[in-house]
């Protein structure tokens, strides 16, 4: 590998991207073109970079299959990068067995970090955890020790369990010093901020304010009985009762739990649950089937008992009911949230991570970007849609990748 090459690797490898084009800018021979995609892809241009990739992938003779494998690793970052969900993953794991073939560690080491961000992303934490902890950390570069520990203050984040999130967040903050990659060191503290956060609004009676995550984790350890809205469950010290997917039976409790300690009457429970103002005999015979269906499933929890206005909920173990809603409620909340991110979404990613149908969540981004909540740029299958950014906050950059040739 020439000076230059070698030159612009180190560049990105410490996160100056531009430095990196100053001295192979105008190359177009093959290690240059994806050292380009990388510095391109670390400046926000993605659709660039891809194209600068998947030219360098086709540059790279035969016999030079470890770093077309690279290139497979690049524009799955890309990919990752841009919110597309929906590419290959046979493909990125035949580049990863093939650089482990060939020895190259950091790179197949990346290529998994890279299918595990993605299970991340669309909320398959076990699956995330038991990829992770196949990967030696201690033979890691110090960028992507950053990048393991990222992944597990994630899983530990989105499980609600703080000790071990702000634990691997300190990790990180050390292992990003040591890279000296200032785009790292953003996105550990990005992370960390998350911890500080607001994270859900708690309703309980006489009184509703905002919680942070060490809050809602103290909640769920503390035998309150808690209808969570945020995941649609009803919970209690380690007792959870699935209720996604039964909107009715999640509505009720809820409602139920809103009036606690006094009952709910029927008419409200009616409005609430059926979205009807008026509750004639046929809607109280309804409601009477699905009271049976929630009291059976709340069971281990709770008991619903019946009174002369209507119903109320009376938690077995427990003295108190609260319930743990998202900090903001407005239609298409959950869009919302996936969007908060910073980055671009495209639709059928969004459909993958929210476990809905495509058609519905263009539907959701109809409404949002009429409203001037969401913003679309691109056409067609490169339409993506984001929230608008915050003035004088820089949009999120790639995290630096192992180059080719590293």
């Amino acid at each position: 590998m020439d000076s230059l090459i070698t030159a612009a690797a180190r560049a990105l490898a410490a996160g100056d991207p531009l430095g990196a084009l100053n001295r192979i800018a105008l190359r177009k021979d093959a290690p240059a073109l994806a050292l380009r995609g990388i510095a391109m892809a670390q400046l926000g241009d993605f659709a660039k970079a891809k194209d600068l990739v998947r030219a360098a992938a086709k540059s790279f003779g035969s016999k030079e299959a470890v770093a077309r494998a690279r290139c497979v690793v690049a524009e799955a970052e890309l990919a990752l990068a841009s919110r597309d969900l929906g590419w290959p993953l046979k493909q990125l794991e035949a580049a990863r067995k093939l650089l482990e073939k060939h020895g190259d560690r950091l790179n197949a080491a990346h290529a998994r970090y890279l299918e595990i961000r993605r299970l991340l992303l669309i909320g398959r934490l076990d699956d995330a955890d038991a990829l992770l902890i196949q990967i030696d950390r201690a033979a890691l570069t110090p960028a992507l020790q950053a990048a393991h520990e990222l992944i597990v203050a994630g899983i530990a984040i989105r499980r609600i369990r703080m000790r071990p999130a702000k634990a691997a967040l300190i990790r990180a903050a050390e292992a990003a010093r040591v890279a000296r990659i200032p785009a790292l060191v953003a996105e550990v503290e990005a992370a960390a901020v998350v911890l500080e956060s607001p994270a859900a609004r708690l309703i309980a009676p006489g009184d509703t304010h905002l919680v942070r995550l060490q809050e809602v984790e103290a909640l769920f350890d503390s035998g309150t009985l808690v209808i969570d809205a945020c995941r649609y469950a009803i919970r209690r010290a380690g007792k959870i009762i699935p209720l996604a997917g039964r909107e009715v039976l999640f509505t009720l409790a809820r409602a139920l739990a809103e009036a606690w300690p006094r009952d709910a009457t029927r008419d409200a429970l009616v409005q609430r649950a059926f979205r009807l103002e008026v509750a004639d005999e046929s809607l109280r015979a309804r409601l009477r089937v699905e009271i049976g269906r929630l009291r059976k499933a709340l069971a281990p929890l709770a008991h619903i008992e019946a009174t002369p206005a209507g119903f109320m909920l009376k938690p077995r173990s427990s003295d108190k009911v609260v319930v743990l809603a998202r900090p903001v409620e407005e239609a298409h909340a959950g869009v919302l949230a996936f969007l908060a991110d910073g980055e671009s979404w495209s639709t059928s990613a969004l459909a993958l991570a929210l476990g809905t149908s495509q058609r519905s969540v263009q539907r959701a981004l109809d409404e949002l970007v009429a409203s001037g909540k969401v913003q679309a740029y691109g056409a067609g299958r490169a339409r993506r849609w984001m929230t608008p950014p915050l003035p004088g906050i820089a949009t999120t950059l790639l995290l630096p990748a192992p180059l080719p040739g590293d």
